[in-house]
């Protein structure tokens, strides 16, 4: 969705308001396209003292595998984004501001990039997830397994002759 934002720049107080969708479901995220809905969206673009922020809060539900037991999870979550709009920048190292030089801006884009930054980097089913086994591969949230864990890397077996 292009936002037309030139009534808000150019008039003090102003603010408009938006509302829309944005279907993410062809991102791929580590094998696996995790959003399962539309990206619900609901913002809005406000001029106070002359600066122009925009505000959206973004809610989708997230069906990705636990990262240590490989189960489906399933969460609906809810972020919320603010960005400083300017109409041109000084210099090109400002990652502080974004350029709307003719007064409309892509608003997909800027909501696809905001979530993606801030997704999780481990996605766990809970906090206290115990994975699995890695010898038998049983899930250990179930139950502990019939595995050695006195076993001794390959590696160090050398250390335990000298310790005879």
């Amino acid at each position: 969705m292009i936002l037309n934002l030139k009534s808000v720049f150019l008039e003090e107080n102003s603010k408009k308001d938006f509302e829309c969708s944005l279907s993410m479901s062809d991102i791929d995220i580590g094998g696996v396209f995790p959003f399962v809905s539309p990206v619900m969206v609901k913002g809005e673009a406000v001029n106070k003292a002359g600066l122009v922020d925009i505000y959206f809060d973004v809610t989708f539900t997230y069906n990705r595998p636990c990262d240590r037991c490989y189960k489906e999870v399933s969460r609906v979550l809810n972020y919320q984004f603010s960005h400083r709009l300017v109409v041109s920048l000084e210099g090109d190292d400002n990652d502080d501001y974004i350029e709307t030089p003719d007064f409309t801006l892509d608003v997909d884009e800027l909501i696809r990039s905001d979530i993606i930054l801030n997704l999780p980097v481990k996605y766990l089913c809970n906090e206290d997830c115990r994975g699995i086994c890695p010898k038998c591969g049983k899930d250990l949230n179930e139950g502990d397994c019939n595995c050695s864990d006195k076993e001794i890397d390959p590696r160090l077996e050398a250390l335990k002759e000298l310790l005879k």
